[in-house]
């Protein structure tokens, strides 16, 4: 599948900054079952992109851009090729072992309702990866997909005590409960080429990759209850959201700031849009 994607992130600001430092999370990189044929990002301002890795392999990109300025914004575009590798990731980037992501970090840590909840999906007899299926199914049936009561930094216990959430509130319950039967796991932001008309969603996508032995890591999208398809495009990597943002910067001076994000996800020759909003 061909996918075209526009992610279009525009700050305004009711009294301008002197200036804002962002670093960007937003190029996908090559792996098996995914080839990026272009990409490009621009800024509205005047300012040099540097281009880095950071230490999970993902393609960051840095600029500061100096003000007074009432807008600010980031424009990114591209096509990437994918096919269907029934969620076995191969060929990306590895800068470590997969015990790393046993590392439990705030947003992901694992209350005892979340424990005794990943304990129950180990059935007997179920091997590693059967587990992690029967996990994903119980969390895709019980949390509610809902963008209401969550935030940026709501945590798995917060929003598994609410029985509700958006894809990163489902990845990071999905991601605690792996990590508290033994299982490394992993936040992955992307975006998700969707063939039922929602539009009700944040303006990315987020899932989790889980390390299964003698196969390797596999993606688990809870917010759909599958396995990543062809319709997945993987970006960053992260122990959570925060570790794979798409963008985050500081801002000196100025205030009164509103965001606003438009995402563009299609099939080449054709597409929906996902919008998000917030002041």
């Amino acid at each position: 599948m061909r996918i075209q994607i526009s992610h279009d992130t525009i700050y305004r600001y009711e009294e301008p900054p002197r200036s804002v430092i962002q670093t960007l999370r937003l190029m996908p990189r090559n792996h098996e079952g995914q080839y990026v044929k272009s990409w490009r990002i621009d800024v509205s301002e005047n300012c040099h992109l540097d281009q880095h890795e950071d230490a999970f392999g993902n393609m960051t990109h840095v600029f500061s851009a100096e003000g007074p300025f009432a807008e600010l914004r980031v424009l990114v575009e591209g096509e990437v090729d994918t096919q269907d590798t029934a969620g076995v990731v191969k060929g990306a980037i590895e800068r470590f072992p997969p015990s790393l992501y046993l590392r439990e970090t705030p947003l992901t840590r694992a209350d005892p309702a979340i424990t005794e909840f990943a304990q129950a999906s180990q059935r007997a007899g179920d091997t590693p990866l059967a587990v992690l299926h029967h996990l994903l199914e119980r969390v895709h049936d019980e949390i509610v997909f809902d963008g209401t009561p969550t935030h940026a930094t709501t945590t798995a216990a917060e929003s598994f005590a609410l029985k509700r959430g958006v894809c990163q509130d489902l990845t990071h319950i999905f991601i605690a409960a792996a990590r508290s039967i033994g299982v490394p796991a992993r936040y992955i932001g992307g975006h998700f080429q969707r063939a039922d008309g929602v539009t009700d969603q944040e303006a990315g996508h987020a899932w989790a990759e889980a390390f299964v032995p003698d196969l390797g890591w596999v993606a688990f999208d809870a917010a759909n209850g599958i396995c990543a398809t062809d319709a997945h495009v993987r970006v960053a990597v992260g122990l959570d959201y925060l570790g794979a943002a798409p963008v985050r910067g500081t801002r000196f001076g100025g205030g009164g700031e509103a965001l606003d994000v438009a995402v563009r996800v299609s099939e080449a020759g054709g597409g929906q849009r996902q919008r998000q909003s917030q002041s």
